[in-house]
């Protein structure tokens, strides 16, 4: 079993391959990954992720790097939406439950048209790769098969990569690994990129 150094070293010499910025070898399709982690790693994968936000990835693997924190993303958007003090005080009087939904109402996370897609696809340069972290934090709020299938839909000028806090076996995703039946989230479009 790999340390999860060596799986970070191993993600960023893939990184460096052409054919992974061409999706070479995947039937044609914009490449989906999933790398996934132990919950207790994730300290480990946020410092990795952001040296690699701050070097210069255009000279270091020939394309811009797009690293979007969903957990940000939604604080962002609902500040743009001016909704986030009422959902302060929303939670008080009608409970969490209620928030969770009115926050996927107002960032339309169902919709074709979801603001969290809308601004990733606006942000993502043509010649980029794209990380998707911050899902620990914005889970329940978020779920992860949601984001990937909705991005999918839309966005196939660039590999996208998930960092993941559980477990992904090329089926389904199970958030912290935990085993219970409500927190996996069927989803077989993306490929694991690095083995554990």
């Amino acid at each position: 079993m790999k340390t999860i150094e060596e799986r970070l070293d191993i993600l960023e010499e893939k990184m460096r391959q052409e054919s992974f910025r061409t999706n070479t070898g995947l039937g044609g399709e914009v490449g989906y990954y999933v790398f996934d982690y132990d919950p207790d790693q994730e300290l480990v994968v946020r410092e990795r992720v952001e040296s690699l936000g701050n070097s210069n990835t255009i000279l270091k693997f020939g394309y811009q790097l797009k690293i979007f924190d969903l957990y940000e993303l939604i604080l962002q958007l609902l500040e743009e939406e001016d909704v986030l003090e009422d959902l302060k005080d929303l939670e008080e009087e009608e409970g969490t439950d209620y928030v969770f939904q009115s926050i996927s109402d107002v960032l339309r996370f169902d919709d074709k048209d979801s603001l969290i897609i809308n601004y990733i696809m606006d942000n993502t340069p043509k010649d980029s790769v794209v990380f998707l972290t911050g899902v620990g934090k914005s889970y329940p709020i978020l779920r992860s098969h949601k984001i990937l299938n909705n991005l999918h839909q839309v966005m196939d000028h660039c590999p996208v990569i998930l960092f993941f806090p559980g477990k992904y076996n090329g089926d389904s995703l199970n958030i912290f690994g935990e085993a219970a039946n409500d927190q996996n989230e069927n989803y077989y479009r993306a490929f694991p990129i690095v083995e554990r």
